[in-house]
């Protein structure tokens, strides 16, 4: 069974996965230059609201199970512990700077994934990727081919209720996409992200890391 699963992923790959990754390119590309300014003026709001870089960088697991560098604007005071989910903090609100709290409600702290989808190792719709030390969701994803495809800035769980679904069934979301990705799913969850953005539906409760 998971041979097979693995078989209708690759075959979906073969046929979506090519204008999937033009796509990703050429929308990154056009993201990046109207977001320019305004991702500009992140940069200066996080350089003068607290001390310390204005990128956090993090090791995610990415497609294959490999390794990458992971972007994102940071949101976390220097002194924040490094490498586990924000959600596992105990009080978290403490650890997270006043710019830091508008970023995340409104995702823009995400925008440097942008450069990650251009380098190949993000998509725009994907799984989202794991911090290394999450390893029980790991193990199900490593056994469930999820790792088939891409990790992206959203994903199939994240509109399907994020930190409120238990990892087996987060895991169940990913496995789901890998195996039925295309166009029309992509725009599906994009379009629903966009809705849980603007609305600011459960979007602080998932965010990892600074």
């Amino acid at each position: 069974m998971q041979r097979r699963r693995e078989e209708q992923a690759l075959e979906i790959g073969r046929g979506y996965g090519t204008v999937k990754r033009v796509l990703d390119w050429i929308i990154a590309c056009a993201l990046l230059i109207v977001l320019a300014l305004p991702m500009l003026l992140i940069a200066l709001a996080v350089a003068l609201d607290s001390r310390g870089g204005i990128l956090f960088r993090q090791i995610r697991v990415g497609r294959w199970g490999e390794p990458f560098v992971c972007l994102k604007f940071r949101t976390m005071y220097e002194t924040a512990p490094k490498d586990c989910p924000a959600c596992s903090l105990r009080d978290a609100d403490r650890h997270i700077t006043r710019v830091g709290k508008f970023l995340r409600r409104t995702s823009l702290d995400e925008l440097p994934q942008l450069f990650n989808i251009l380098k190949g190792e993000m998509s725009l719709v994907g799984p989202r990727p794991l911090i290394p030390a999450e390893e029980n969701i790991h193990r199900m994803r490593e056994q469930n081919g999820v790792y088939l495809c891409r990790p992206g800035m959203s994903g199939l769980a994240q509109i399907s209720g994020r930190n409120e679904l238990l990892d087996w069934e987060k895991v169940a979301c990913d496995r789901y996409y890998a195996e039925h990705m295309s166009l029309r799913l992509d725009a599906k969850i994009l379009w629903h992200t966009l809705l849980r953005v603007i609305t600011g539906d459960g979007v602080c409760s998932e965010k990892k890391g600074k």
